[in-house]
């Protein structure tokens, strides 16, 4: 069986084309901010270590994640 080929971005309506630089435009800022909280942010702070957050933050599902579960209050 062929494999379909991959829709590429010139490939999509101006609707999709649209949603696409949407989630952009909402998680590339989101995973900027994780990234940089966890850069300023002491390790005694962030709830686990570091290193696996910063991984975790390589996407918004997980910036998310950080912002509403990594994070420690300061003492």
């Amino acid at each position: 069986m062929p494999r379909a080929k991959k829709k590429q971005f010139k490939d999509m309506s101006p609707r999709q084309r649209a949603a696409v630089m949407g989630v952009l435009a909402v998680a590339l800022p989101l995973i900027a901010a994780a990234q940089r909280d966890l850069q300023r942010r002491p390790e005694s702070e962030v709830r686990g270590r570091k290193w696996i957050w910063r991984l975790v933050c390589l996407n918004a599902v997980g910036a998310l994640a950080y912002f509403a579960f990594g994070r420690r209050a300061a003492e």
